[in-house]
């Protein structure tokens, strides 16, 4: 039944990426214009797989609709969704999902503790490893909903860890990544966010 589900959410996308790019000046401010932010604090979407992006601006709209009860929360990005159509939103997932996500870098004091982190958790800890859902180069997968987190800045990742650590981030798939971030440490999340803007 699961696996019904994510095939007919994969099958059921169809952006169209030329239009999202017409589409897609206001996002370029924060998020660049092909999808590289020069600003660390918002996320690089070049490259993001599609239907993670749709699922997020979809959950965006949702979060401002019902004053953070649902969805996902954010006052910068619930002004941007707010007058997009589901059409709308599909176009500039595929414009953004085309784009190329520029390389980021490892500084090479984390790459020993975060490579051990990122691939074999901490079983003591009960952390669970990063590679089992976003795969051994950090790429994600589409089909399950896992996002690419390799090249990603590393400000916007400790931001989100820390969110899903709080429970102020909620919008995660069975809770799934809340249960692996409140385990985490100040240094865990310090480390992992750094690691993996060179995850190649």
């Amino acid at each position: 039944m699961l696996l019904v589900g994510l095939v007919g959410s994969a099958s059921a996308f169809d952006g169209n990426a030329e239009a999202g790019k017409a589409k897609s000046a206001t996002c370029a401010a924060c998020h660049g214009m092909d999808g590289n932010s020069p600003t660390d604090m918002y996320p690089k979407i070049a490259g993001q797989h599609a239907g993670y992006i749709f699922k997020q601006l979809k959950e965006f709209k949702l979060g401002a609709e019902t004053g953070g009860k649902q969805g996902r929360n954010n006052a910068v990005m619930a002004g941007m969704v707010a007058a997009l159509s589901e059409q709308d939103m599909k176009d500039l997932a595929a414009y953004f999902a085309s784009q190329t996500m520029k390389p980021g870098s490892t500084p090479e004091d984390v790459v020993a503790k975060g490579e051990k982190l990122f691939r074999s958790g901490d079983k003591e800890r009960g952390i669970a490893a990063c590679i089992a859902c976003h795969g051994p180069r950090g790429v994600g997968h589409s089909l399950a909903g896992f996002p690419k987190i390799s090249f990603q800045h590393a400000a916007y990742i400790k931001t989100q860890l820390e969110s899903f650590r709080a429970g102020t981030r909620s919008n995660d798939m069975n809770g799934m990544m809340r249960d692996v971030a409140k385990k985490l440490t100040d240094e865990d999340i310090e480390v992992l966010s750094k690691y993996v803007g060179g995850l190649h």
